[in-house]
């Protein structure tokens, strides 16, 4: 049992790791919660840092994800990816290194989803680079992406899966209201490098 809970802390550890924070602080002198949205995410570090440190956070906080729902396979527990990679989420959210202000659980999810179901994760990519090519919009392709995450979980019927990706297609969601509002008000930055 303490072994279980070990996996869960280190899954929230593993996603508080500011990924934007330390990219900001360290190569750029520059804390990326002060510009911006204020937000750890990739999509502010691209704003406020430019492509190449944006690719690099994103790239990251995947990875934070990735790694997290790796857990079960490393320590041999009985205990489902999907459900130490939400704490992994919860933790690039909340981060315990960051006074729990973090980013908008986009690329971490994705990167449970890559550990999970690499196909979900490829698609969902596509429709994310899709959209954005389409609108612009960083926020509604993420929202979309993680809507059509959804479909496929529905699709292959995959029960652990679904419940998962609902959890994190309402996790992206929500995080993102305030972008659907600038949305509607045409007020919502669009991305100039594609």
């Amino acid at each position: 049992m303490a072994m279980y809970i070990i996996v869960i802390i280190l899954a929230y550890l593993l996603g508080s790791i500011p990924s934007g924070l330390i990219v900001g602080k360290v190569f750029y002198g520059k804390d990326i919660r002060e510009h911006g949205s204020g937000n750890l995410g990739g999509t502010n570090t691209f704003r406020t840092l430019g492509v190449k440190a944006g690719m690099a956070v994103t790239i990251a906080d995947i990875l934070k994800g990735t790694l997290a729902t790796s857990l079960p396979f490393f320590f041999d527990l009985d205990l489902h990816p999907l459900l130490v990679g939400i704490f992994a989420v919860v933790g690039h959210m909340y981060p315990v290194f960051a006074n729990f202000r973090g980013g908008k659980a986009v690329a971490t999810s994705g990167g449970v989803l890559l550990c999970y179901a690499p196909v979900m994760f490829v698609i969902m990519l596509g429709i994310f680079f899709l959209c954005l090519y389409l609108t612009k919009y960083v926020s509604l392709s993420s929202m979309l992406a993680a809507i059509s995450a959804l479909i496929y979980a529905l699709i292959v019927w995959d029960k652990p899966l679904i419940y998962v990706v609902s959890i994190l297609a309402i996790f992206v969601i929500y995080r993102h209201r305030t972008n659907v509002k600038r949305i509607l008000n045409k007020t919502e930055p669009k991305i100039k490098w594609m």
